[in-house]
């Protein structure tokens, strides 16, 4: 099951829009995910250095850890080539779906915040905002020979937005001129590229899930109610009916939208000349909305059965 949840992770980290924190707050591996990667401390270090791997081991939580980023690592090498394909000739399908999916998982973390008060909602409120501007920032032009420097800051930059809900690695990644890039080293496996980046992101990581599993400690609700705004404000990025404004050629020689702005279904229809299959996009919608309402469901059946049974 968590070899499933890293697969759902990394699928949704290959798409600049969606974040694979949100499906791994969605699927209810968020903050074990944060308090594993925070383990890698000076006791960590210590274990390892004498060689205590079975203390070392069950103090980094390696079993749930190695599962998680095995369904990571199959679903980026495995789905980047898909999720491209879908994106290219099925792009309202997957951003209907993905937009019902959110929709349902930040009611869901949303209730996650025990008592709402003035403080939560401005967090909340900050959280949207936040979002919502990094999603209007245009992109730069893709980058063909960055630095190996620019390539680990990169990965630092890109995995502490993969594990904040809402926030699109992927996204931050086209911010900067890297998604085709890294996307084309993964496609190719460039392994001095994949490796340099693997560098960045693994002290990205281990620093910023620090300061997120502190935040979580000593103010769950004001973060919880940050990183719902964080979900809600990246649905303008996720909007299935967009005009592209302005293109760039990716590292295939592939023309690729770089500004897009969003549309509503009859304007789609008319400016592209192609149906905007509104029918069909409730449908995926609503697929995405009780699929997360279904897991839910049944998380809440086990977890009774659970409860009986001791």
């Amino acid at each position: 099951m968590l070899v499933l949840k890293g697969i759902g992770m990394g699928a949704a980290d290959v798409i600049p829009g969606v974040s694979g924190g949100t499906i791994a707050f969605i699927t209810g591996i968020y903050e074990e995910l944060i308090g594993s990667i925070r383990s890698f401390d000076l006791t960590a270090l210590r274990q390892l250095l004498r060689l205590d791997l079975r203390c070392f081991w069950k103090h980094v939580n390696g079993n749930f850890l190695v599962s998680v980023l095995l369904g990571i690592g199959i679903s980026i090498f495995s789905l980047a080539k898909l999720m491209q394909y879908l994106l290219e000739n099925h792009p309202i399908f997957v951003w209907s779906f993905f937009f019902g999916l959110i929709i349902a998982s930040s009611w869901l973390v949303a209730r996650e915040v025990k008592r709402w008060s003035i403080g939560t909602v401005i967090s909340l409120v900050v959280g949207v905002a936040a979002a919502y501007v990094i999603t209007v920032l245009n992109p730069v032009q893709t980058l063909t020979n960055p630095s190996w420097w620019f390539i680990i800051l990169s990965g630092a930059v890109a995995i502490c937005a993969m594990i904040l809900p809402g926030i699109s690695g992927a996204f931050i990644l086209l911010l900067m001129g890297m998604y085709s890039f890294v996307i084309g080293a993964v496609s190719t496996f460039q392994w001095s590229v994949l490796l340099l980046f693997a560098v960045g992101a693994v002290a990205g990581i281990i620093s910023f899930s620090h300061l997120l599993s502190w935040l979580l400690e000593k103010f769950h609700g004001l973060t919880v109610a940050l990183l719902t705004g964080f979900m809600l404000g990246s649905l303008n990025k996720i909007w299935p009916w967009k005009e592209t404004l302005e293109y760039y050629m990716d590292s295939h020689g592939v023309q690729q939208p770089l500004v897009e702005q969003n549309i509503l279904p009859s304007t789609y229809a008319q400016v592209s000349g192609e149906p905007a299959l509104l029918g069909w996009a409730i449908v995926f919608m609503a697929v995405g909305f009780f699929l997360i309402w279904g897991i839910e469901k049944a998380a809440a059946v086990l977890s009774r059965k659970r409860e009986t049974a001791k």
